[in-house]
Parts: C-alpha cells; sequence; structure tokens
C-alpha cells in the first residue's frame, strides 16, 4: 500500500514571499501604481495569480477583471519563473523531506503556483529530484480548493493513504473536500487563527512532520 505526503508550496515547504512581494511591486510601478508593504501582497497569496493580481489592482482602485488585469497577468506570469532569489526553505524541510523518503514515503506537491514556476523554484533550491509529481495551479481545470488537483496529485503518485499538508484555509478546505487528513503548517501565510481551520494536526517544526505522517498513515 502507497504511502504519500503531498504538500502545499508558498508558505508551506518554502517562505516565497519576499520574492512575490518584489514581482508584485516590480509590476505595479511599471504600470503607475504605489507599491506595496510586504504583508500586503503576503495576504493576497493563497488562491493562484489571477486572485493575487486582482487583490493588488483592488488594493489601488482599479478594475479588477478586464483587459489591465488580463494583462498584469500576463506579465506576472512572465516574470514568475525567475523570482527565485530571495525565497528559502523554511528551516527543517530539507531534513524532513530526507526522514520521509527514507521511510518509503513518496512525496509530492499540489500548489496554487503555476507549474512552471513552482518547478523553476524547486530547482532552483535542489528540490526538485523530491517529487516525482508537481501538480500546479495551471495543471487542471479547477485550483484549490476545488479538490481536483489535490486527487490528481495522489492518482499520479499512485498513492492510497495520503497526507496532505499546508499552511493556510484554502489547504484546509481542500483536504476536507479531497476527503484526506490534513497537517498544518502553522508558520504560514494563514489568515485566520489556527483554531478556526479544520485540521488534524498542527506544527511548527518540520522536525515533527515525519512522526506525524508515521501516525497518520498508518
Amino acid at each position: 500500500m502507497t504511502r504519500a505526503v503531498i504538500f502545499d508550496l508558498d508558505g508551506t515547504l518554502i517562505d516565497s514571499a519576499p520574492d512575490i512581494h518584489a514581482a508584485a511591486n516590480r509590476l505595479m510601478a511599471a504600470h503607475g501604481f504605489a507599491g506595496f508593504a510586504p504583508e500586503e501582497t503576503r495576504a493576497f497569496i493563497g488562491h493562484g495569480v489571477p486572485h493575487f493580481i486582482a487583490c493588488c489592482l483592488r488594493a489601488r482602485g482599479a478594475e479588477a477583471t478586464g483587459d489591465l488585469h488580463r494583462q498584469l497577468v500576463g506579465e506576472f506570469e512572465a516574470g514568475y519563473e525567475t523570482a527565485v532569489t530571495l525565497t528559502k526553505p523554511y528551516p527543517g524541510v530539507v531534513e524532513a523531506l530526507d526522514r520521509l523518503a527514507a521511510q518509503g514515503i513518496a512525496l509530492g506537491i499540489c500548489t496554487n503556483k503555476p507549474v512552471a514556476p513552482a518547478r523553476a523554484v524547486l530547482a532552483h533550491l535542489g528540490l526538485e529530484a523530491h517529487f516525482p509529481v508537481v501538480i500546479g495551479g495551471d495543471s487542471c481545470p479547477q485550483r484549490k480548493p476545488d479538490p481536483l488537483p489535490l486527487q490528481t496529485a495522489v492518482a499520479g503518485l499512485g498513492a492510497r493513504r495520503v497526507l496532505y499538508v499546508g499552511d493556510s484555509e484554502v489547504d484546509a478546505e481542500t483536504s476536507v473536500r479531497a476527503k484526506l487528513p490534513f497537517a498544518l503548517f502553522s508558520e504560514g501565510y494563514r489568515k485566520t487563527p489556527l483554531a478556526d481551520i479544520p485540521h488534524h494536526t498542527a506544527f511548527s517544526d518540520f522536525a515533527a512532520l515525519p512522526g506525524i505522517a508515521a501516525a497518520l498513515l498508518t
């Protein structure tokens, strides 16, 4: 029986908020809009690029749909694959991935980040070999919290027992809708209190994750 742990990416395995913030401010400045503080763009992360850009435009009093939105989405995505220089894995991530693999647990990614930038940042950080399956926000007709992307990752790994690991309300809802156990990383980009997010367990230190996976995947 194949066991697997599937991860969200931004705010879960990696702290990419600084790169996303810098890319958003460059884009907004190019179109004559004021930039954002880091905490503002961090609050926009989680639902994919179109939602992120809509939040940026809405916050500056601009129309969040239509031609300008489509143009900015395209420009942001064009530069997204190289927006990696400020991104780092959270402490303990690499060691946790190695321990999970040593336990015979398959690993995958299910993120709302477009798949090409997701693969690019994994490659930049030397993490790509851990993940034979990477499902991005443009890999399926729907994005999370629709369960289809997570179900697609499960099918790609051929897994029977699966734990999903994420940091946000979107990830929690995705797990609920996919009927999979959810481990919540408490140090990511969530916007609401921990107690208000459905989860089977929560952790703040990746050193705890291999033990959590072993317990939940028995």
